[in-house]
């Protein structure tokens, strides 16, 4: 754990996120900021700073996250879903710890 990492102080269970799935190497909550109706990161447990920093020793842990994102978003409702990760601090990335962003279903309700 990073103590100034966000991601890292939820997976801790330091703040609280409304978690919607959990297990030994992710946790999964909805943004707090969404774009869509459904809008929820998927978040290794290991601190990675971003995907930059991944190599070969994380394929399975990034192939474990992007195939539960269809599973996640089916049980969503979603159709259809979009998935983003941002990279660097030029790439959007505003916490650096490692997340897939998994939305759709169209605007946020407000």
């Amino acid at each position: 754990m990073t103590t100034n990492c966000l991601f890292c102080k939820i997976v801790a269970g330091d703040i609280t996120s409304d978690t919607t799935y959990e297990d030994d190497d992710v946790i999964v909550f909805n943004d707090i900021k969404p774009m869509a109706k459904v809008h929820f990161l998927i978040v290794p447990k290991l601190h990675l700073e971003s995907l930059k920093s991944c190599d070969k020793a994380h394929q399975a842990l990034l192939g474990k996250m992007l195939l539960l994102a269809p599973k996640l978003a089916d049980e969503q409702g979603l159709k259809g879903f979009k998935t983003l990760i941002n990279t660097g601090r030029e790439g959007g990335q505003e916490v650096f710890h490692l997340h897939v962003h998994v939305f759709g279903g169209g605007l946020p309700t407000v």
